[in-house]
């Protein structure tokens, strides 16, 4: 048999009322009591039921995280700060994998599989703004990304028009003139790749700089190679790359370095999300390091927020902080500069 509030009540010579409150974490128990029903509670090894106790509040204690690839490693390591801080909560994470399919990410937004969820966190691809309006599902909702901003849900995400912009005027403040983007999409009207272009072209057109972009399909190693192959084999070889992520950047880097140009040396290269990988990459990586903690952080309160929180509380719009890295990528300035 389990260990009962009663048992510890009975050793710590207090009420079961009062064992429940310091359980529950509320605030109105004097410290002296507390300090005696913790230390009751740590020799009976109690181990709450949380079932019983999500039940009585008509909860589950599970939330979804809705991602939209979970073996891009910026999304791996966004979900473990995810489950993290969701743990502070005693709550146990559900992950679905979207694809950024329409498809799946309705049903993500219907309900996951046949799971009862108390609340959805949700970077979404494909679904916009006027869709999710017309959602009658009143689970509690957090978005993630840029694919939708002022919309009916709330919103947490990094300023991606100036983080670009930052990390392009780390490259010209190395003295490069021809920095290309690498991460272009054609048909995205809104989401990650028109921000980071607007904000690279924002510190290319203040310098007066010639512009030049390449377009990607996905934002993996491979397309980065091949689209730094391409620039390699362009007239005007550029002096600086920024790729729109860390993926792109190293594949861009194994392209550079196997046409046997340097880096930085001869090409200075620069992603954004800070990966492990660009940690311990040769050269290492320069990169925008979102504050995926503080990201995963805020999603979770606002979700505790809109299940603990009045009925009607008006939707939260949050920029997360992060910071530019300097590494080896573009720490040595080329010749000439």
């Amino acid at each position: 048999m389990g260990v009962s509030l009663r048992d510890v009540a009975h050793l710590a010579g207090v009420s079961v009322k009062t064992v429940s409150n310091v359980v529950n974490g509320y605030a109105h128990v004097s410290p002296a009591t507390r300090r005696k029903v913790e230390q009751a509670l740590s020799e009976l090894d109690y181990r709450p039921n949380l079932s019983a106790r999500n039940l009585r509040q008509g909860r589950t204690g599970v939330i979804a995280l809705g991602l939209p690839e979970i073996d891009m490693p910026y999304f791996a390591e966004l979900s473990r700060f995810v489950i993290a801080a969701a743990a502070e909560h005693r709550w146990i994470v559900v992950i679905e994998q979207t694809d950024g399919d329409l498809r799946r990410e309705r049903q993500v937004l219907d309900g996951v599989r046949d799971h009862r969820i108390d609340g959805l966190i949700l970077s979404p691809v494909a679904i916009g703004k006027e869709e999710l309006a017309a959602r009658t599902d009143d689970t509690a909702l957090v978005l993630l990304g840029e694919r939708i901003h002022d919309g009916p849900a709330d919103h947490v995400a990094i300023d991606n028009v100036r983080a670009a912009r930052d990390i392009t005027e780390h490259l010209i403040g190395l003295g490069r003139t021809r920095i290309a983007a690498l991460g272009a999409q054609e048909n995205a009207a809104s989401g990650t790749a028109p921000l980071r272009l607007a904000g690279y072209r924002e510190a290319i057109a203040a310098h007066g700089l010639p512009e030049t972009v390449l377009e990607v399909e996905r934002y993996g190693r491979p397309e980065g190679a091949a689209a730094m192959s391409a620039l390699l084999a362009s007239p005007e070889r550029p002096d600086a790359v920024f790729c729109f992520n860390d993926l792109l950047a190293l594949g861009a880097m194994r392209a550079i370095l196997s046409s046997g140009l340097r880096v930085p040396q001869d090409i200075a290269v620069a992603g954004l999300d800070d990966i492990e990988d660009g940690r311990f990459h040769t050269p290492t990586l320069t990169t925008v390091a979102p504050d995926k903690a503080q990201l995963a952080r805020i999603a979770v309160d606002l979700l505790k927020q809109r299940l603990d929180g009045p009925a009607y509380r008006p939707v939260a719009e949050i920029r997360a902080d992060y910071e530019l890295v300097i590494r080896e990528s573009t720490a040595t300035p080329g010749p000439g500069h």
